[in-house]
């Protein structure tokens, strides 16, 4: 076979890092863009950003109080007051030296002029709120209290390193007594006279190896109940839970001869219990959520605009930039000018396009920003696609991760797409509308007799909406509305 060459011409798609660089800041969220932006601005000498992200950080002083002057480094307004008055202090200090020394003192630790004292003599600033106490500490310092021996005070804080966030002892007391050294010669018993020590301390319920001894131990020292409540409430709870949590109220009665007035009675007592004795310890850090885009109500409808606290303000570092023009620097340098305007350009089209994106959803969902999640209609990515000239693939990319502020609450952008059900009348209905519907329907329902899946499809049915019994089960656990047995009350 004889060689030869050949020129051929083909058109192919090649991502070039400006367009990589784009694509993956789209799909960031606010976080992750942030700390992008920090990684490039720590590699890239060129770029600098206007807006300090730790603008509304608290600041502390050396005495550990809250800074209150602004991060800018201007003083504040008080500050001339203070400096006049150091300097007239100074000033009298010629005169008489104690004087002058005092000036000084007053000047540098009092908030204005010495005299930013409370009525009790502590000072006035604001501090920060100490760390919380853990549940290992709390009872800890009960043991502590009691006057048990070392031993005993040993043997305890060890069955409380074993319990849970929530309280509970869920590692057998045998298999803890099987790791012990034998050398120790601890009994069981003993072990099993720590728990009850444990289990007779604050919060009550804390020690259970089960929810139902936790809920008996908090019946049994719960005040102001009748003595034949409390002991119904004790059989149920340690022999019949899981009837009552599933609200088996017939096999209950029969089983314990007693009537609905009795169970309401217990229901009542098992209602104060708290099951997470030790939850109220833990330290749950709430994660907060900054919108990207906020809806606001406009005289001719909606007005959609970007969320300016979560838009870097970025530009090039004029010192580098005019080395270059006059050609005093390093070739490298260059290119990192130019990847520099990229990420500027780059995150001016990312929230361009969010924004596109936002309002032509707004634009689409007009219902349910005036009348709530019941007015949603079906929505899909291709509709907004095919309006705004982008890819499916885009969009979703600008609707992952991104959320919107409304009226109505924060919604992620994906929220306002759903699948459609038909109706009989020829139309579609959003599954978000459905779910809306559903839950405005359980709410109302009489407790005493709750409504089944078969009847919330029946009366969906007479709204024009087409829907089979096993859709409105799974629209009923995604919103976590449990079963009709589940709700029904005495």
């Amino acid at each position: 076979m004889k060689q030869s060459l050949q020129l051929r011409t083909s058109q192919h798609l090649a991502l070039t890092p400006q367009l990589q660089q784009s694509i993956r800041l789209l799909q960031l969220s606010t976080l992750e863009l942030h700390q992008e932006i920090e990684q490039i601005l720590h590699d890239n000498p060129l770029l600098e950003r206007l807006d300090d992200p730790l603008d509304r950080s608290v600041r502390l002083l050396a005495d550990g109080a809250i800074n209150t002057a602004p991060a800018n480094g201007e003083a504040p307004s008080a500050q001339p007051a203070q400096e006049e008055g150091g300097a007239k202090a100074e000033g009298e200090g010629h005169e008489d030296g104690e004087q002058g020394e005092r000036g000084d003192a007053d000047t540098d630790w009092g908030g204005e002029g010495g005299g930013a004292r409370s009525g009790d003599d502590e000072d006035g600033r604001p501090q920060l709120e100490a760390d919380g106490i853990t549940l290992r500490e709390h009872l800890a310092e009960q043991i502590r209290l009691t006057g048990c021996s070392a031993r005993d005070r040993a043997l305890a804080e060890l069955v409380i390193d074993a319990l849970d966030d929530n309280g509970y002892l869920e590692e057998p007391l045998d298999e803890i007594h099987a790791r012990l050294p034998e050398e120790l010669e601890i009994e069981m018993d003993e072990l099993r006279c720590a728990l009850a020590l444990i289990q007779s301390l604050d919060p009550v319920g804390v020690g259970a190896r089960s929810a139902a001894e936790c809920l008996a131990l908090q019946i049994r020292r719960m005040p102001g109940v009748p003595l034949v409540t409390r002991r119904l409430a004790l059989k149920i709870v340690e022999g019949y839970l899981s009837w009552f949590a599933q609200r088996e109220y017939t096999k209950l009665k029969k089983a314990l001869d007693c009537d609905d007035e009795d169970l309401r009675e217990v229901q009542a007592v098992v209602r104060q219990c708290n099951p997470h004795p030790g939850a109220a310890f833990a330290s749950n850090v709430s994660d907060y959520v900054v919108p990207d885009v906020i809806v606001r109500r406009a005289k001719n409808g909606w007005a959609v605009s970007l969320n300016p606290d979560v838009m870097p303000k970025l530009r090039v570092n004029s010192l580098y930039a005019s080395l270059l023009k006059q050609g005093k620097s390093e070739s490298q340098m260059g290119a990192q000018l130019q990847e520099a305007k990229w990420l500027i350009k780059n995150m001016r089209q990312r929230f361009d396009t969010i924004l596109r994106v936002a309002e032509a959803i707004v634009e689409r969902q007009r219902n349910f920003f005036s009348h709530g999640a019941v007015a949603m209609r079906p929505l899909v990515l291709r509709e907004i696609a095919d309006t705004l000239g982008l890819h499916e693939s885009t969009i979703s990319r600008v609707t992952t991760q991104k959320y919107m502020l409304t009226p109505h609450g924060m919604f992620e952008l994906k929220y306002f797409f759903g699948s459609h059900v038909a109706t009989e009348a020829g139309g579609e209905a959003s599954s978000t509308a459905i779910r809306a519907l559903i839950a405005q329907l359980t709410g109302a329902e009489d407790p005493r007799n709750p409504l089944s899946d078969s009847k919330i499809a029946e009366m969906l049915g007479e709204q024009g909406m087409v829907i089979a019994r096993r859709t409105v089960a799974k629209y009923r656990e995604a919103l976590k509305i449990p079963p009709v047995s589940l709700r029904k009350s005495l």
